[in-house]
């Protein structure tokens, strides 16, 4: 099997850990993690450099940090996956006293989760937080963020944006999932983004556009570009495009899916679009 098979493969069985979490809860947010699989399976599976067992310090390894924690079942499917935690314990999502609750926490502490998140806004202030850490202790590591494009609604990022260019910080790259949803509709009927790509151009980042979302072959290209712009002074962002609900016919090209589980009969059908891969939980 060629690593690009084993993505794949993996790909469909991060989406179906997805829809069987939230389903058997009848709770969580299975649109926007589902159109990410590819991005988290690339980073995870091929692009990031880190270490297992888990250790807070995060020293000499590449780090992420999910900035739009509401879309958590994919990050907790990616872990177990890679091999954090055991993946049968993916059926304790957002159970009462579970380590695998619906915005990822610390307290319990969870391997590969760094930091509490799904406040929205805040991700991206921890990843430079994170990244001038390195730099000052002459850590060569790359700091990853993953952002949702509604997020972008909100101030601090704005001010982060500012603080990273005006700070060079430059080992940071920040991915924003452009999928035009949200939980109320479209960003461009709640809330329009304008252009985004000259507004973090404006605040001094430099900015790679990835048209293809969902592939991962792109995905896989376009960080390792963003790979070779860091250190020159400028934090780099990757503005994603994606599908919410990819993967699954009746969950795309809508919000609708942005925090609603499928009934027993929506999930067969989800399943039978994502056959088995590497074996269910």
């Amino acid at each position: 099997m060629s690593n690009r098979d084993s993505l794949e493969k993996t790909t469909i069985q991060v989406r179906r850990d997805i829809l069987r979490m939230v389903h058997k809860v009848n709770s969580g947010h299975p649109g926007g993690s589902l159109g990410c699989a590819e991005f988290f399976v690339a980073l995870y599976f091929e692009i990031m450099d880190n270490k297992i067992p888990f250790s807070m310090d995060g020293k000499e390894e590449d780090l992420f940090f999910l900035s739009n924690g509401h879309i958590s079942p994919v990050f907790y499917s990616t872990l177990a996956r890679k091999g954090y935690f055991p993946v049968d314990e993916l059926n304790t999502f957002r159970l009462i006293d579970s380590r695998l609750q619906g915005h990822p926490t610390t307290h319990e502490g969870l391997p590969g989760v760094r930091v509490a998140s799904g406040s929205l806004g805040q991700g991206l202030s921890v990843a430079i937080g994170a990244a001038l850490t390195k730099k000052l202790n002459n850590d060569p590591k790359t700091v990853y963020i993953l952002m949702g494009d509604g997020e972008l609604q909100e101030g601090q990022n704005w001010e982060a944006l500012m603080y990273a260019s005006a700070k060079g910080v430059d080992n940071l790259i920040a991915t924003v999932d452009l999928n035009g949803k949200q939980i109320d509709g479209t960003t461009d009927e709640v809330l329009n983004l304008g252009d985004v790509r000259k507004k973090f151009e404006a605040f001094g980042w430099e900015v790679l556009e990835l048209e293809e979302g969902n592939s991962i072959e792109r995905i896989i290209e376009t960080i390792h570009l963003a790979k070779q712009k860091l250190g020159k002074q400028k934090p780099i962002a990757i503005l994603m495009k994606t599908e919410m609900g990819n993967g699954v016919s009746f969950m795309m090209h809508t919000h609708a899916w942005h925090g609603k589980a499928p009934n027993d009969e929506q999930l067969a059908i989800a399943l039978a679009e994502n056959e088995e891969t590497l074996g269910d939980y």
